[in-house]
């Protein structure tokens, strides 16, 4: 299909981008940090609005999400025998008292706001290609269904089973997370966990000669000290050590406890059962001396997202869509961060990441969107999606 043959739906997105802009700046300027509840409350009725505006034949509820606010989610002809699940989130880093607050535009190009790339900017490209795809007719034979949810940032743990549903009747995942810096996508993810390590040793007066205590924030020292050494042994594994704490106000205490948090990241399944039987062979190497237990606390959340043939397969569809829009070459890379995009690969729905408009800097008061690549972006997926329901794009 040549670009001037592109469904005149398709081919009119980047006339939108100025109405698609301020349609974002509208959305980030809405604080929806996820510990604000009223506000992820606000931003679910804010998105419900444009979604149902844009679909008002799509099914539309709000499944509950245990310890947060409600989730979003649409679905339009589930009856259909080719079902897409488009996912995002809606929550941001930024707090209701986090001075990062409103948008700017620096220049024609570029939008800087909470959460404009990470990932209000990829719900937009969501809506847009979808509303794209469903006034370009894509027939019966393809149906949809979007996942907004609040709690990404801090580990999916009240929406987790949503997806786990989700992923039961569905042929493929698409993730509207934001595209890498230079345009690739992701191919997979490292599965990310977290740990709570607490050295118990034996208190003493530090003068007492011999001293019968037994310090737990040395325990704790070498322990923490051999398992940021594991990425060296095991090359698909990440460690941070941090929040380290222990002791009281007397330094002339000999200290009996001490904790601290590590964090942990896998490639691969068998990357993570490695990693896990590593770090419980160095805390047996403290508990073998005598007056000294260290405990081991926590695990993975999200497992690793990994790639299939069946991921292979969409990519190079995916890739011959951004060809045909016009969208300049790019490729897909693997990334330490996670998403929900782990969640489906682990409940074995493929599914594509990255898929969002580029900008950078995401977490921080310098987070921006380059506002030239949302249509781009959207143009990809909805003829994507539109070559998917004419069969010419197969999932098998």
């Amino acid at each position: 299909m040549p670009n001037s043959a592109l469904p005149a739906p398709i081919a009119a997105l980047p006339g939108r981008t100025p109405a698609l802009v301020d349609q974002l700046e509208r959305w980030a300027n809405v604080n929806s940090g996820s510990g604000h509840r009223a506000g992820l409350d606000r931003m679910r009725g804010v998105l419900r609005a444009d979604f149902t505006a844009a679909f008002p034949a799509a099914l539309v509820d709000e499944p509950p999400c245990p310890g947060t606010a409600a989730a979003l989610r649409l679905r339009l002809r589930p009856e259909a025998p080719v079902q897409v699940l488009l996912s995002g989130h809606f929550d941001t880093v930024y707090e209701a008292d986090d001075p990062f607050q409103t948008c700017t535009r620096p220049d024609a190009t570029t939008l800087r706001g909470p959460g404009v790339i990470d990932m209000k900017g990829g719900i937009l490209v969501m809506l847009a290609a979808l509303a794209a795809l469903e006034a370009s007719g894509p027939g019966d034979r393809l149906g949809w269904e979007v996942l907004l949810t609040p709690d990404e940032e801090t580990g999916s743990h009240g929406s987790r089973e949503l997806f786990s549903a989700a992923a039961a009747r569905h042929q493929l995942g698409l993730v509207f997370e934001p595209a890498r810096v230079n345009g690739d996508l992701v191919r997979s993810r490292k599965g990310t966990g977290g740990m709570i390590a607490t050295a118990h040793g034996r208190a003493a007066h530090a003068a007492k000669v011999p001293n019968d205590g037994r310090n737990a924030i040395l325990a704790l020292a070498e322990f923490l000290l051999a398992a940021s050494r594991l990425p060296a042994e095991l090359p698909g594994v990440l460690v941070n050590v941090g929040n380290i704490r222990g002791g009281g106000p007397a330094t002339n205490v000999v200290p009996d406890q001490a904790a601290a948090e590590l964090d942990l990241r896998v490639t691969t399944a068998a990357d993570r059962d490695a990693l896990l039987r590593r770090l419980g062979e160095l805390a047996g190497e403290v508990n073998r001396r005598e007056g000294l237990r260290l405990e081991l606390k926590g695990g993975f959340n999200r497992p690793p997202k990994e790639c299939g043939p069946r991921e292979e397969r969409a990519f190079a569809a995916w890739r011959d869509a951004a060809a045909t829009v016009g969208v300049a070459p790019f490729d897909w890379v693997h990334t330490g961060g996670a998403s929900d995009g782990n969640f489906l690969s682990a409940d074995g729905l493929p599914n594509l990441d990255g898929l969002g408009p580029i900008g950078d800097h995401l977490h921080s008061n310098r987070e921006f969107i380059r506002t030239d690549t949302i249509a781009p972006r959207a143009q990809v997926a909805a003829l994507f999606l539109l070559r998917l329901s004419r069969g010419e794009i197969s999932l098998g």
